[in-house]
Parts: structure tokens; sequence; C-alpha cells
């Protein structure tokens, strides 16, 4: 007897939500718990390496869990049929098991396939019950394990011609992003209030910092802003030789700043150790105090002169 553990999480067009992948390792845990042996199919986009659907010889199961996710035989407005379907079909001779499912329609073939279905919600006269990432005991890990690292990315700034090097430098930075072991957070320096999905204050970018403990930015501001909350900037100039990015990081005496032509995995890994070590935690507390201390020159300190000059005195006015 063996069981081949299946969820939306397997198919490769499918989507996997956090919950979803809670809820497969708390059924994980009931089999171990249980006694009895299990593989689980992971799509190939979200565990590459791991045992793939496609891949594997159904014949070696006797037993197939579908976890988590609504049942429904047909896509939505009539496109591709689903996996379900065809996850049936495969496993004709394995008894087959629903658990912790919605149920849209209880006459679905996709439904009604299965030998059995434990479901959270939809069928007719079952209370609802408690979804199976409920079950999952969080385990919350120290920062320094799995950092939560804001990221600002920019793709416009025309002004630079020729020199942007943003399609290739973002694409290099989200390639490493990717395989970083960290919490990543989108965000934007740009105010919208019209756009729930922008910050409509300063004061909002300024909440947002004070809960990661890292950012990497090809903004100017993104590396301000961060260094303004204490935060270590991993910074990346998106302009071919420089410009105000790695002007202002020069400024700040920041040094954790990768011009274009170098954004390489290496150097970002390199930088990146060195934002979260001691060393840099500390350069950046360094960096901020000195913003609180006024130790940087202020350019707005000599506007008052510059209005004035070139104005006539008030007594070359009146005569």
């Amino acid at each position: 007897m063996r069981v081949l553990v299946t969820g939306w999480f397997s198919f490769v067009h499918g989507e996997a939500t956090a919950g979803d992948v809670l809820a497969a390792g708390h059924v994980c845990d009931v089999l171990t718990a249980a006694g009895f042996g299990h593989d689980v199919a992971w799509s190939p986009r979200l565990r590459p390496g791991a045992t793939a659907l496609d891949e594997l010889d159904p014949a070696a199961y006797t037993h197939l869990v579908f976890v988590c996710g609504p049942l429904h035989g047909a896509s939505p407005g009539g496109g591709r049929p689903s996996p379900l379907l065809e996850l049936h079909r495969r496993f004709a001779h394995a008894h087959r098991v629903a658990v912790g499912v919605s149920v849209p329609d209880p006459q679905d073939p996709a439904v009604t396939s299965f030998h059995e279905v434990l479901a959270r919600d939809g069928v007719p006269g079952v209370p609802p019950a408690v979804d199976l990432s409920c079950h999952v005991p969080e385990r919350v890990p120290e920062p320094d394990q799995l950092p939560v690292v804001g990221v600002f990315l920019t793709s416009g700034q025309g002004e630079y011609g020729g020199r942007r090097r943003h399609e290739d430098v973002n694409a290099a930075v989200g390639r490493w992003l990717g395989g970083l072991r960290a919490a990543r957070l989108p965000l934007e320096t740009r105010l919208d209030v019209r756009d729930w999905r922008l910050p409509a204050t300063a004061d909002e970018v300024a909440a947002v910092l004070r809960r990661v403990d890292a950012v990497v930015t090809t903004r100017l501001h993104g590396l301000v802003l961060g260094l303004r909350a204490g935060l270590p900037v991993l910074a990346v100039d998106p302009v071919d030789g420089g410009a105000k990015v790695a002007a202002q990081a020069a400024a700040l005496a920041w040094p954790a700043v990768v011009p274009a032509g170098r954004v390489t995995a290496a150097e970002l890994g390199r930088w990146w150790t060195w934002c979260c070590s001691p060393a840099g935690r500390a350069r950046a507390a360094w960096v901020r105090a000195r913003m609180g201390e006024g130790a940087y020159g202020d350019l707005a300190g000599g506007l008052p002169a510059a209005l004035l000059d070139g104005f006539p005195s008030r007594a070359g006015a009146a005569g």
C-alpha cells in the first residue's frame, strides 16, 4: 500500500497557494502518524526536481489523496477541461479520497469520481469544516534565517536614453531574487491615492519599511528611504556608467551598490551577505544616525540665498 498526495499544486498549469501547501504538509503528517507510506506530486514550476505528476508511474500507488482547493471538472468559460478529470482517469485503479476541499457542484464528475470526499464546504446538509492549514503549528523563523526583503524596482527613467539598462538589470535581479532564501515583498515609492495597490502617503511607505529586514532596490528613493529606516540596502544602479543611485550611495557613504555592468548572481550574493551581516547592519545604523544628526549636507539650506540671488535690494527697488 502506498499513497500519492496530490492537489492543485501537482498540476503544471495549476495554482498553488500557501494554504494548499500547508494543508498538504498536514495530510502528510497524518499519513506518517498512521503508518502509511506516501509521496507528494509537485508541479515542476513550483518545486523543480521533486516528484512530478506527469512522470511518475500510477501503478506504483494503491491510493490517491487530493488535498484542498475546489473540485471542478471544467474551466470557467468553457476552457480546457479540469486536470482533475485526467487525474481520475490515470488513477482509475486507485482508491481516491479528496480532503479539505470545496464542492461548488456536488454532481460534478470531478467530485463524484472520488470514492470519498471529506469536504470543508459545499456539501448540502454538512456543516463547514475549518481549513486544513489551521491545524499546522505556526513556525516563525528568525530574521537571520528567513529575512523579509522589500524590493523597489523601476522600469522607467527614459531620460537616460541609450544608457538605460533597466530591463536587463531587472531581469537579472529578478532571477537572483527568485532563488534567494527570503520572503520577498514588492514595494513602490510611487504614490497614488486612486490605486490601493500603491501607497497614498510617504508615511505608508515608512510603515511598511518598519516591518521588513532589508531592501533591494534599483530606485534612488528605495535606497534613501531604506537607509532612513536603518535598513541595510542592496542597491543596483540600472544606468550604464552609473547615475543617481550610485551617486546617492556615494553621498551617503553606503558601499552596497552594484553597477549595471556587474549585475551577476555572484556579485548580488556577495553584497547581500554583507548587508545581512552584523557589519552591514551596523553600517546602516550608522548612516541612519548621521541623517538624524544632520551630518550630511543640506541642499535646501542654500535655497533662500538662491531664491534671492539676482534680485535687487529693497533699497534699490525703492529708488
